[in-house]
């Protein structure tokens, strides 16, 4: 049989900027919790995955490999050999089930020892370099994709690892606080990629696990995170009060009042919730201290990664979505212009947010031509998530209002042949 390199497998390291080293420590770590031996996975194995020298691994790492990745192992690029016949003599289910009722017991009892009495590693500060290394990646992957159940898959199983490394091994208190912190990051990414999915179960759960790891954390920036993610799932859940508590718990974090960013992006997403509400005043109120706090913040203070997508941009994108709320479709088609023209090239998920809220003020200002002009502009793989609904909305009132213009049929059949009205 000719052999092919495994793409599917290769391009996924890349995306999650994954060494072949941490995919064989991570693996093994899971067969371990799975089935109480050490995984045998080596480094030779993982290049014979990707050479495509083995077509179809064991059933065990095929199993570890659908945990740690959130993929089949055939969307992983492994083929079904024809005349299979599997060398463990346990159905692979019984491993998947295993797996799933050990993750079925949440965050903390998801981190208990896989067996009783076992040696215990030293766990220290380049754990948390290489776990925060991941968090960067996730986070890129989210700015890029948006919302995909990859990424929010990924997040939760690292949240997963992250407790799980902290179970198994002795650590500082400081260590401790810092793995802490990173679960809950990973937890609140995988909160907030369901929030950008709209799959808002999803997002009710990794929420209460975000809360609670990052009360364990005694981290006030993980906490500030988490509240302003709470506060955008309580918005998409229509419960716009909610959102305004959620907003004042993040504000009260000693993380704002020690970095005015952090105040700033909590200001701007007050000014949304306050959108919701119809309150014109307080919208510019906090819209005004969201900009005052920018204008006083450090760019170059050391931060987070899941905090470098905030600048003047992003303030611009919240103020557009906040005049939207409100109907001030003047006010949010200037925010959009000044948001793409500021933002940087490769949060490629917000530049199609602000064409869709661009192409939904400028309609509603009776620019026909410029709307459809704004909307063609989103590729048709971003339509997902909040970018989607939005150009659903869009598609729909563009029908109403103007169903027999030019651009609006040429609009509508583009959608159809696209597939992209479901």
């Amino acid at each position: 049989m000719e052999r092919r390199r495994n793409e599917a497998l290769v391009h996924w390291m890349s995306e999650f900027k994954m060494t072949t080293r941490e995919l064989v420590d991570v693996l093994n770590d899971f067969i371990r919790e799975l089935t109480g031996r050490q995984g045998l996975i080596t480094e030779r194995t993982v290049h014979k995955w990707r050479s495509g020298e083995t077509r179809w691994p064991q059933s065990v790492q095929r199993t570890a490999l659908q945990a740690v990745t959130g993929r089949t192992p055939a969307a992983l690029g492994f083929v079904v050999p024809d005349r299979h016949t599997g060398r463990s003599k346990e159905d692979p289910s019984v491993h998947r089930r295993r797996f799933v009722t050990a993750a079925a017991g949440g965050a903390l009892a998801a981190a208990a020892p896989a067996v009783a009495g076992a040696s215990r590693s030293r766990v220290g500060m380049s754990d948390v370099q290489r776990l925060t290394a991941k968090l960067g990646a996730v986070v890129a992957s989210d700015d890029r994709h948006g919302g995909t159940e990859s990424v929010e898959t990924r997040a939760s199983q690292l949240a997963r690892q992250t407790l799980a490394l902290q179970q198994r091994g002795t650590a500082t208190s400081r260590v401790r606080g810092h793995l802490y912190s990173l679960a809950a990051a990973f937890a609140s990414s995988a909160m907030w990629a369901a929030i950008d999915g709209h799959r808002l179960n999803a997002a009710q759960q990794h929420m209460q696990k975000a809360v609670t790891l990052a009360g364990l954390s005694a981290d006030p920036a993980i906490q500030f995170r988490v509240w302003g993610h709470a506060g955008a799932l309580y918005r998409h859940l229509g419960r716009y009060t909610d959102a305004l508590a959620a907003d004042d718990a993040a504000r009260s974090t000693s993380t704002v009042r020690r970095d005015p960013l952090y105040a700033s992006l909590a200001h701007a997403r007050t000014a949304v919730h306050h959108g919701d509400l119809r309150d014109h005043n307080s919208v510019k109120r906090s819209l005004g201290c969201a900009q005052d706090a920018l204008t006083r913040a450090d760019p170059q203070a050391p931060r987070p990664p899941w905090m470098r997508f905030y600048d003047q941009a992003e303030l611009e994108l919240l103020a557009l979505i906040a005049h939207a709320a409100l109907g001030g479709w003047a006010a949010s088609e200037a925010h959009a212009h000044h948001n793409l023209a500021l933002l940087r090239p490769d949060l490629l998920r917000n530049r199609s947010l602000a064409l869709a809220h661009l192409a939904r003020a400028q309609l509603e200002q009776e620019a026909l031509e410029a709307a459809v002009d704004s909307a063609w502009r989103i590729p048709p793989d971003a339509w997902r998530g909040r970018t989607g609904g939005l150009m659903r909305v869009f598609t729909a009132r563009l029908a109403d209002l103007a169903p027999d213009e030019p651009a609006a049929r040429a609009w509508a059949d583009h959608v159809r042949q696209k597939g992209l009205s479901t």
